[in-house]
């Protein structure tokens, strides 16, 4: 059984990519299961995910992504700033954190994607310390957000993320300023 198998409550994925059809369907699986899932991925893809996008036997793959916009719990999130002068500057996630339940955590060079599962040379560490877990997750959604979420369990922290997120990306449409980093992604567009 893998972690997200284990989440009840909330799993948080930072990662460049999002390119593994497995780690997709257990996404989806732990979404069924009512957990809040939130994946924050560079708000302008890598060009390879650009690139696959743009063939048919990535249809299915891309379809399966588009799925998990399905469900009210799952956000697809980018972050950026506001410019000056009005605008916005897309900040390149490079990450690779995952949280799940404030209690257990991944960091590491492992992209969500077969190469770097099968073919790169990659590291991730994990650990369960809900000390420290926690404590990462407040401090991520303090710069994501602008906001302190301390006082919020796991589960409301993520949904606190997917308002700000979703309102954001309405700002974004109105051309007006955002309020904290994050804005939500259509997962069915991703990469066009």
């Amino acid at each position: 059984m893998s972690n997200t198998d284990a989440a009840r409550h909330a799993i948080y994925i930072e990662d460049q990519a999002i390119g593994s059809p497995v780690v997709v369907s257990r996404l989806e699986a732990a979404l069924k299961r009512g957990v809040d899932v939130t994946f924050l991925v560079p708000g302008v893809p890598h060009p390879d995910m650009a690139a696959a996008r743009k063939t048919a036997s990535s249809g299915p793959f891309f379809d399966q992504i588009a799925r998990l916009g399905n469900h009210e719990n799952f956000l697809l999130a980018g972050i950026a700033g506001n410019c000056p002068d009005g605008g916005y500057y897309d900040i390149y996630v490079h990450a690779k954190i995952a949280l799940i339940d404030d209690v257990w955590a991944a960091i590491g060079s492992a992209n969500i994607a077969n190469r770097s599962f099968y073919r790169d040379t990659e590291l991730n560490a994990s650990f369960w310390h809900p000390e420290t877990v926690r404590t990462l997750r407040v401090q991520l959604m303090a710069e994501h957000l602008g906001e302190d979420t301390e006082r919020l369990d796991t589960r409301d922290a993520m949904r606190r993320y997917r308002d700000a997120a979703r309102g954001n990306a309405d700002r974004r449409r109105a051309g007006v300023p955002l309020e904290g980093l994050a804005h939500a992604l259509d997962p069915a567009t991703y990469g066009l």
